[in-house]
């Protein structure tokens, strides 16, 4: 088997009470917005990328509010390659836009609350970030 390392940055995002999910189009998951960084511009910076994630996969536009990530790391198969994956996650608050706007490869984009993102995310590693990201939005309320 071959290996590969990834890394994404994204943003768990949140308007009033609830919080942005979305699903994947191909493995049907549900998570939080986030993509590979440069994979459009080789020069991107990772709050770029995740800015630019959040808007593709997530039809808004939103901002940072934590300028420290919450790192996730994880592996994956894909094809014939295990994938060494390693996420940052910001802390966002929605701005402006329509999840319903997403790119193709997500199914489904949406606003839900704390209780439901819960019981939907489907992989355990968000799961963990958002315990994480809950803990930074609290102490800035």
């Amino acid at each position: 088997m071959k290996y590969k390392t990834e890394i994404s940055a994204g943003g768990i995002v949140f308007k009033k009470l609830s919080w942005l999910i979305t699903q994947h189009s191909q493995h049907k998951g549900w998570g939080f917005p986030k993509g590979l960084i440069g994979d459009k511009n080789s020069k991107e910076k990772m709050k770029e990328a995740a800015l630019r994630e959040v808007e593709e996969e997530g039809g808004i536009k939103a901002k940072i509010i934590n300028n420290q990530p919450i790192k996730v790391q994880y592996k994956y198969k894909f094809q014939d390659f295990l994938v060494d994956k390693t996420v940052y996650y910001f802390l966002m608050e929605y701005i402006s836009g329509d999840p319903k706007n997403h790119d193709w490869e997500m199914m489904d984009a949406k606003f839900v609350d704390e209780n439901e993102v819960k019981k939907t995310l489907t992989f355990k590693s968000d799961q963990k970030a958002f315990e994480k990201i809950l803990m930074i939005k609290y102490l800035h309320v």
